[in-house]
């Protein structure tokens, strides 16, 4: 993550994972990186490199399928990469709107199993019995496992399961981990449903400025910041340390990647044939990892998106096109169908769901690059070569 206002020369020396990298010299003194993200155990939010058996890799050297360049990283500015100064300065008069779009493609599996939800207007969708403090929106992303169930009931019950809460909307932060309790609570509890399915479960809730960010699971939430990709979330895989130390800490075990040989998330939804009865501690836990951040006039818009999508793309990469796309058609509807697009063309082997929300009515603004100062610097052959000279004159 870095912070705004950084500068680096804009010479380019290649593509990494689809995009740009910048290597020339920092024209200013690197800032002080901002404080990383915690849990409510504090312990630092670290994303796990681990990879899923039958998936592919998530951090690979090399962009896969480099001849689908429509959205690699390029020189001339428009982007937003790494390190571009901002033309904007955060204004307490910032006010968000919220706009958004999704897609959702079963891919290469055989059924599908996600499910998501997009309220962009919070006040709207609940109606006159909830009395909000100001506008807010709520989104969420599910990515089932053995079935729909899960997913779909979490779908069509979170939601409520949080306003409801007696902390809501003061609390908001009690108000979602209980919520999230209480819906899998709720799921097992129903009995026309298969209590054996799972979900994942990222949600985004924002009341005004305020977004909070509720992850079980390895879904992703991403924010563009001016072009810079910042991951509000972190992929729970049962080889994640923090995750790990849990999951043995309470007998569990970690079995070639999966929990207890069964599962490759260490948060979920459901799955209680696993979780056994209620109020037991499970290594398969359901409550979310939570992060809030107040927007600013540089948060431009939000990703989430399932692991079919962060399989195959990195989130620089991901934040690079939707920010490409906005400025074209100021669409996030055909952000988040270019996305899906291009992840099926990397060959992603799952389901695959995203959301692209926009925080204000106007496309992103182009970002300007700092005129370079380039250094001319002879070799030591070279060197020689004219001490050779001189010394001959």
């Amino acid at each position: 993550m870095m912070a705004s206002g950084f500068e680096i020369s804009p010479q380019v020396t290649g593509f990494v994972n689809g995009c740009l990298k910048d290597t020339a010299a920092m024209s200013a003194p690197a800032p002080t990186p901002p404080p990383a993200m915690e849990d409510h155990n504090g312990d630092t939010l670290v994303n796990s490199n681990q990879v899923a058996i039958g998936k592919p890799p998530r951090n690979i050297s090399v962009m896969r399928h480099c001849t689908s360049s429509a959205f690699l990283c390029e020189s001339d500015s428009d982007l937003g990469n790494f390190g571009l100064k901002s033309p904007s300065i955060e204004t307490s008069e910032f006010i968000s709107v919220f706009r958004s779009g999704s897609c959702s493609e079963k891919g290469p599996k055989q059924y599908m199993e996600d499910e998501y939800i997009c309220v962009d207007d919070l006040e709207e969708h609940l109606g006159a019995s909830v009395n909000l403090p100001s506008h807010g929106a709520f989104y969420g992303v599910f990515d089932g496992h053995g079935g729909v169930d899960a997913a779909s009931f979490i779908k069509k019950n979170l939601l409520n399961f949080i306003v409801q809460d007696t902390h809501f909307p003061n609390g908001p932060k009690k108000a979602i981990r209980s919520a999230f309790v209480k819906a899998d609570h709720a799921f097992a509890d129903a009995t026309s449903l298969d209590k054996s399915s799972g979900t994942t479960a990222l949600t985004a809730l924002i009341l005004g400025r305020n977004m909070l960010i509720a992850n079980a699971g390895d879904c992703r939430a991403v924010l563009g910041k001016r072009g810079r990709a910042i991951e509000l979330s972190k992929d729970h895989k049962p080889n994640c340390t923090s995750e790990r130390l849990r999951i043995e800490k309470l007998g569990g075990v970690i079995y070639d990647g999966y929990l207890n040989g069964q599962l490759s998330v260490a948060r979920a939804l459901g799955d209680w044939h696993i979780k056994g009865s209620k109020g037991s501690n499970c290594p398969l836990s359901s409550e979310p990892e939570l992060e809030e951040i107040v927007l600013t006039e540089e948060d431009e818009f939000l990703i989430m998106g399932c692991d079919g999508l962060w399989d195959v793309m990195s989130s620089q990469c991901a934040v690079t096109m939707v920010r490409k796309e906005l400025m074209q058609h100021n669409d996030p509807e055909r952000c988040s169908k270019v996305l899906v697009k291009e992840a099926l063309q990397r060959n992603t082997c799952d389901n695959l769901t995203v959301v692209v929300v926009c925080f204000s009515e106007d496309p992103p603004p182009k970002t300007k690059i700092p005129k370079s100062h380039k250094r001319r610097s002879i070799s030591a052959e070279g060197l020689d070569l004219l001490k050779g000279v001189l010394s001959s004159i």
